[in-house]
């Protein structure tokens, strides 16, 4: 579910160039994060956005949440995509984009909350073409290194929200506890309430906690966007 941009009612996000389109999935993770951190009156004034893409995520949470963003990409393409975007946006004064290897991250600078649309299907059949593989595979980054990653700059009170397929989400949940972060909230997402379980989005906290559980579908029986979707989504689509 890709188009060429996104009309939010505050701004478009632009992916003419790039491998790594923006998904109805991942505004759903955008969506609940953000509903999430309003939700819980989360303070997180330093928020990093690991794997940004095209920068959607960022600029969803800048949107609700009144942050400094810190956006880290390592595709070129996306890079330079999501640099426009920020710069198109009225929030633009608290994004920053920097392209690296978030394995090579020092981290010196700790963040209040971590998001992450990470590269999916660890073990499936890649398509042959590199930036696509790049960006729908783990090619270059396991769950194991991104947990790493994730644990090397998040504070000690910190939080993180990760979206992925719901077949591997239990075990990177379990690589998750491993690596001492405790499942907060889940969001089970279906296509339409005809469908089985596609996505999981997941909140984690350093903290032990009983995890509250929910789900979304996407569609009802008629293809007609369900009404917890369009409330999830009313305050970024344009047309909800």
């Amino acid at each position: 579910m890709a188009n060429t941009f996104f009309k939010f009612k505050q701004f478009t996000v632009h992916q003419e160039h790039c491998a790594m389109k923006v998904c109805t999935d991942a505004c759903i993770q955008g969506a609940f994060t953000a509903q999430y951190l309003a939700d819980n009156e989360i303070t997180a004034p330093a928020i990093l956005d690991l794997g940004a893409g095209t920068g959607l995520l960022s600029l969803m949470l800048a949107q609700q949440v009144d942050a400094v963003i810190t956006a880290v990409e390592l595709d070129a393409g996306a890079a330079h995509q999501a640099i426009q975007n920020f710069d198109e946006s009225p929030w633009a004064h608290r994004l920053t984009l920097t392209r690296q290897d978030i394995r090579k991250m020092d981290g010196a600078v700790k963040y209040d909350f971590i998001i992450s649309n990470p590269p999916f299907y660890e073990r499936a059949l890649k398509s042959g073409q590199a930036a696509k593989d790049q960006a729908m595979h783990a090619t270059n980054l396991s769950y194991g290194e991104l947990l790493a990653a994730v644990d090397q700059q998040l504070a000690v009170s910190g939080e993180l929200s990760v979206l992925l397929p719901y077949t591997a989400f239990e075990g990177f949940r379990v690589l998750a506890l491993e690596a001492g972060l405790h499942l907060k909230q889940v969001l089970y997402i279906r296509q339409s309430v005809k469908h089985g379980f596609f996505r999981t989005v997941g909140i984690f906290s350093r903290k032990p906690v009983n995890t509250v559980i929910s789900e979304l579908s996407v569609y009802d029986a008629e293809r007609v966007y369900t009404p917890g979707f369009v409330e999830l989504l009313r305050p970024y689509y344009l047309y909800l």
